[in-house]
């Protein structure tokens, strides 16, 4: 690999980590605000298969054979382990806990990539920097939220259920990181894009059926969804699924799957920052405190195994 070569991979995965680190954060406000106006399962059915098809195109444009049915089967399993069945049992999981239980214990999926990821147990659990960086992460997470998790300690009436829906939906997510990593990529035929666009085609076909069934396309006024609603969802097409989506399927090909979790920590701390300004929220010291511990962890995590990694090369 040429030094000109060199240099672009690692552009191109430095800006891949910022759309899964800051763009990925800030769909928590822009679903919010599609919301308002468009039911859940709605939402991701419009998301997922109009970005899709148009990543499909794109790639078909470029070139590349989308239509091989390997790619379409493996990109299958993905799409609906890693997208519809994990924001399904988000929203299933809604109507027993409050949002920010289920801000702490979704930041439990770097966790149970780390634990998975059975191909890197011997690296993860040799280095102790690694597994203080995963558990200082959801600690910090949980400091985050921690005022908010005390103030709704009597609303949750059936809180065990949600948490342990929600465990299941970071399980989930975290099985199907794995398998788009190791399973549908085994060859090299197999492209990263075409296989992220196959991915939403599908969760997107389950999302259909459930807005149809639960009846969120019959209660839709579309006369009366906002240009501000509207506006998010192209943001979600566009840069929440078309690009940061994409870019995190690719990471997954080039970076360590526990390395590429760490995403799970920065969304929050983006998310808060964009609830300070766009929403006029308050942040305490604790909260303060707890962006530092995650900020601290994705060093742990990012950096430690690349300083190994030049130290085993020069030896």
């Amino acid at each position: 690999m040429t030094r000109t070569t060199t240099t672009r991979h690692r552009l191109s995965v430095v800006l891949a980590y910022f759309l899964i680190y800051v763009v990925w954060g800030s769909t928590y406000y822009f679903i919010g605000v599609a919301l308002r106006d468009i039911p859940t399962f709605l939402l991701g059915a419009l998301r997922f298969s109009i970005a899709g098809l148009l990543l499909l195109s794109l790639c078909a444009l470029h070139g590349e054979k989308v239509m091989r049915p390997r790619l379409i089967r493996r990109s299958a399993v993905s799409g609906i382990v890693l997208l519809f069945v994990d924001m399904a049992v988000i929203m299933l999981a809604q109507r027993y806990v409050s949002s920010s239980l289920v801000a702490i214990v979704a930041s439990s999926t770097a966790i149970w990539i780390m634990l998975l990821d059975v191909p890197y147990w011997k690296k993860n659990f040799r280095s102790p920097a690694v597994v203080a960086g995963i558990l200082a992460g959801f600690a910090g997470v949980g400091m985050l939220y921690m005022e908010q998790l005390a103030s709704d300690a009597s609303a949750a009436v059936h809180r065990e259920y949600g948490c342990l829906i929600l465990i299941g939906g970071c399980i989930s997510w975290a099985l199907g990181t794995l398998y788009a990593k190791y399973r549908s990529s085994e060859t090299e035929e197999v492209n990263a894009f075409a296989g992220a666009a196959w991915q939403m085609i599908f969760a997107s076909a389950l999302f259909w059926v459930c807005a149809f069934a639960i009846g969120d396309v019959a209660q839709v006024d579309w006369t009366s969804v906002s240009a501000v609603s509207w506006g998010a969802l192209i943001y979600l097409i566009l840069l929440g699924s078309l690009l940061a989506y994409t870019a995190y399927v690719w990471l997954l090909k080039v970076r360590p799957a526990t390395e590429v979790a760490t995403h799970a920590y920065v969304n929050p701390v983006v998310a808060v920052v964009i609830g300070v300004y766009a929403g006029h929220e308050e942040v305490s010291l604790l909260q303060l405190t707890g962006l530092a511990v995650i900020l601290l962890s994705v060093v742990l995590v990012e950096y430690k195994p690349q300083r190994q990694k030049h130290a085993h090369e020069k030896d």
